[in-house]
């Protein structure tokens, strides 16, 4: 991307759309329908749909399931969830193959790596995790100590790991990029000072895959899951994956055991054994019309490349500081999110005293934002679907309707 300048004119923001390499991929999705949308800003909560994603859905239910109906399943369903698992960790999350599999919700995906971190690491009798940190992550961390007897140590910001992680912890869960403040941690970093304490960590990577580049294997990271519906854009309530790096396979135990994740799963065996390596993290049948849009959203990702696509993030991130400080602060807002683009996500937050009330006010005249509490405005940047035109004008409506 060009560099950014302090001219906020429509003509940069047509220069910046016209310069943008990415600006193409946008035909590749499926045109807004209602022409009272001014700019959708919501993409890091849910994607918008791709046109190859309609079509293939539209081939499967004629053909694969029409057509050859239950042959399918052997034909080429039952191996998708590792096929995809696979090429999301090559495209995104910098995993070698046989380490990520697509399954479940990112919930229950968090809960079958956070009780096998526990089971990996005996003995040990605490959990850590950020007070800030997405209520699924939090309530699940104490659901899982509740279950078993340990305690939970908060943290407030990663800055605080090495003073509470110790010959207690078990396992520490993080958010790779918080999904209020688009803050990024240092997940290699935290990761290297959790095993120097001889714990185990968890990362949710729920807003930074198709946004930022991930390096799993790389930091020795143990054990990721996340979403697929923000920026890989396949779709509301599309399954989530999960990564389990292959030195823990041999004793990986997840605790929802199913036939899907049995060594024979046609065998109807009286005793569960199960498969080996990645597959043994799946429970029950894989929701194969959902995996369709996690396949094309990941297709259009490597084609698009995670380097471009950063690039572009940390763009829109710059142009929206540089709007806010010439428009919003001086109606009251500040920036929450980190200035430093080497610290921010895929998507800015202004804080505002009637952010609550603001926000209805802006959805219901076509900005499409996300309120978070207590006073956070989120702008979201889909870079394969966000205009710099597009984030001027929605910008322009936020200080008319603030001001």
């Amino acid at each position: 991307m060009a560099g950014m300048t302090a001219d906020i004119s429509p003509g940069e923001a047509e220069r910046l759309d016209a310069e943008d390499e990415l600006a193409a991929f946008r035909e590749r999705f499926v045109p807004i329908s209602d022409p009272g949308v001014v700019a959708y800003l919501d993409g890091n909560s849910l994607g918008r749909p791709l046109r190859a994603t309609a079509d293939r859905l539209q081939e499967l239910v004629a053909h694969e399931w029409g057509g050859r109906l239950i042959r399918s399943w052997e034909e080429r369903w039952l191996t998708l969830p590792e096929e995809i698992g696979d090429e999301l960790g090559r495209v995104a999350l910098g995993a070698a193959p046989g380490q990520t599999i697509v399954a479940d919700s990112t919930s229950v995906c968090l809960y079958k790596t956070l009780r096998s971190a526990v089971a990996l690491r005996p003995g040990r009798d605490e959990l850590v995790t950020d007070t800030a940190n997405f209520p699924t992550d939090r309530f699940l961390v104490e659901s899982v100590a509740a279950e078993l007897g340990l305690t939970v140590r908060w943290i407030e910001g990663d800055a605080d790991v090495a003073a509470v992680t110790g010959p207690r912890t078990a396992a520490v869960v993080l958010s790779h990029v918080d999904y209020r403040t688009a803050a990024i941690t240092d997940l290699a970093a935290v990761t290297r000072l959790v095993h120097e304490r001889g714990g185990l960590v968890v990362w949710d990577l729920c807003h930074s895959v198709g946004s930022i580049p991930v390096e799993l294997d790389a930091a020795e990271a143990d054990f990721a899951v996340g979403c697929t519906y923000k920026f890989l854009n396949a779709g509301p309530g599309a399954p989530a994956f999960l990564y389990v790096n292959a030195r823990h396979h041999e004793a990986f135990g997840q605790p929802i055991t199913g036939w899907m994740g049995a060594a024979d799963t046609f065998g109807m065996a009286a005793q569960y054994v199960p498969a080996p390596g990645i597959r043994r993290a799946l429970s029950g049948t894989p929701p194969v019309l959902g995996m369709v849009g996690v396949q094309e959203g990941v297709a259009l990702l490597a084609e698009a490349g995670i380097d471009r696509v950063r690039a572009k993030a940390v763009a829109l991130g710059r142009w929206v500081l540089a709007l806010a400080d010439a428009w919003l602060v001086p109606l009251g807002f500040t920036v929450a999110s980190p200035r430093d683009d080497d610290r921010r996500g895929g998507h800015v937050t202004l804080r505002h005293p009637d952010a609550e009330r603001l926000s209805r006010v802006l959805i219901e005249n076509g900005v499409l934002i996300d309120f978070r509490r207590p006073d956070g405005i989120r702008i979201g940047l889909s870079p394969l679907t966000t205009g710099f035109a597009e984030v001027r004008r929605a910008m322009d409506r936020i200080r008319e309707l603030a001001g």
